[in-house]
Formats: C-alpha cells, sequence, structure tokens
C-alpha cells in the first residue's frame, strides 16, 4: 500500500481557455491559438495533491512530470480570461521552470501551493539545523 494523498485539484485546463479561443479561431491569425487550446484541452491534466503537483500533457498525454514542494523554490500566477483562470510558472530548485495553462480557480490553487511551499521549506531547514 502506497502513501495516501488527499486530492485537491483533479482536472483539466478551465473550459473558458478552449471557448475564447475557438472563438479568436475564426480569424486567421489566431487559428494556432485555437489548436494549441485544443491540445490543452485534450490532454492536458493537473492533479494537485498534498504532497505534490502531478501535470499530464504532452502528445497524446503521455508526458508527466512530478514535482513534490520542497523542490518548489517560487511561485508566479499571471490571470487570463478576465481572471476566470491563469497561468503558473513553478520554479524548481534545480533551476528549470514548469508552467501550467489555464489552471481554473489558479488563485486558490496558487494559495494552496504558496502553504505547502512554506510548510515543507520550514520543515527542511529545521531537519537541516
Amino acid at each position: 500500500m502506497g502513501i495516501r494523498e488527499e486530492i485537491y485539484y483533479e482536472g483539466g485546463p478551465h473550459i473558458g481557455d478552449l471557448i475564447i479561443n475557438l472563438l479568436i479561431g475564426l480569424t486567421v491569425v489566431g487559428i494556432p491559438l485555437t489548436v494549441g487550446a485544443i491540445v490543452r484541452a485534450l490532454w492536458l491534466r493537473f492533479r494537485i495533491t498534498d504532497r505534490r503537483i502531478t501535470v499530464m500533457g504532452g502528445w497524446m498525454g503521455r508526458d508527466r512530470t512530478d514535482v513534490i514542494y520542497s523542490e518548489i523554490v517560487k511561485v508566479v500566477k499571471v490571470p487570463r480570461g478576465i481572471g476566470a483562470w491563469g497561468d503558473m510558472a513553478l520554479t524548481l530548485r534545480n533551476g528549470s521552470l514548469l508552467e501550467m495553462r489555464a489552471v481554473p480557480n489558479f488563485r486558490e490553487v496558487y494559495d494552496y501551493i504558496s502553504e505547502r511551499i512554506a510548510t515543507k521549506n520550514a520543515q527542511s531547514t529545521n531537519i537541516a539545523k
């Protein structure tokens, strides 16, 4: 039996991202944005638990990235869609960046992740002393 995790959010990108980009796709210039939104809607999935963040995406949803909170150094959020959804960028200890696009309820998700980061970093500094 593995370690139990409490799931905070599990699902795909915000539906508004797809709808807005489908409307933009009515113009020739917006077609690449529409294709990107369709691919995200089909294959991008987020799973945020009390232990880690998992992003599944890529072609046919075959790529998976797992990040534990103690590896996250910084979180940046950017609202989109009149603030209904947003993008997040997680900077990791090794300098790499994990981007999460069209995250639903991104403000609450940001607060949840920030709280977990503060807790894990406090625990790791107490262990190091």
